[in-house]
This record gives structure tokens, C-alpha cells and sequence, in this order.
């Protein structure tokens, strides 16, 4: 039989590794991307109105 080693699968291509790198990533909560994505909505209507290219 072969000998299995003790680094997991061979064949998943990465995946198992790579939820061990999204431990150090940067975690932004969802609520946070919404408002964030508002408040720049909001200041690209105002700024066109500002400048007289309201449609």
C-alpha cells in the first residue's frame, strides 16, 4: 500500500491552504461595505448636482 504523508489532500489544488491564509487577511464586516458604498453614491449625486449635471 502507499504510505500516506501528513500534509492532507494532494489534490485539492491549493484550497486547504488557502484557509489557513484567510486567518491573517483583513476582516471587514458586511454592514460596513454596504454603508461605505452609500456614502459614496450619495457624494457622486451630490457632486453632480453641484456641478449642474443632474439628469
Amino acid at each position: 500500500m502507499a504510505k500516506k504523508s501528513g500534509s492532507g489532500l494532494q489534490s485539492s489544488a491549493g484550497l486547504m491552504r488557502y484557509y489557513e491564509a484567510d486567518k491573517n487577511a483583513i476582516q471587514i464586516q458586511p454592514k460596513t461595505v454596504l454603508v461605505a458604498g452609500a456614502l459614496v453614491g450619495l457624494a457622486v449625486l451630490f457632486l453632480s448636482a453641484a456641478n449642474g449635471f443632474w439628469p
